[in-house]
């Protein structure tokens, strides 16, 4: 599993730079956001749930099962929503609510 950054969408506001806790991703000489060495990513999906575009998404391999579907993240209020790109082009959401979230 891992980060990856479609440089073609990034519209480098640097969010995901802010709160990536191993100072991972870069810019480059265009201002766009990269990530040199993904294998060192954490998997803490904090970048994935600030970008606002969607350049940034979650890649879910096959060695956790999912198959090289891709994540990102909707934002609507209090709920966040995960949408998951599943390689066969099937779409799946899950909504979970930001103030019940951390309820249990």
């Amino acid at each position: 599993m891992s980060i990856t950054i479609d440089k073609s969408k990034c519209i480098g506001c640097g969010k995901c730079r802010t709160v990536c806790p191993g100072s991972l991703i870069k810019k480059d000489e265009n201002g766009k956001a990269f990530i040199k060495y993904p294998k060192d990513c954490w998997g803490c999906t904090s970048c994935v749930k600030e970008c606002p575009v969607h350049a940034v998404r979650f890649y879910l391999g096959a060695d956790i099962g999912g198959m090289g579907s891709l994540v990102h993240t909707e934002s609507m209020g209090d709920i966040l929503r995960w949408v998951i790109e599943k390689s066969d082009g099937e779409i799946s959401k899950i909504d979970i609510n930001r103030k019940e979230s951390n309820k249990y």
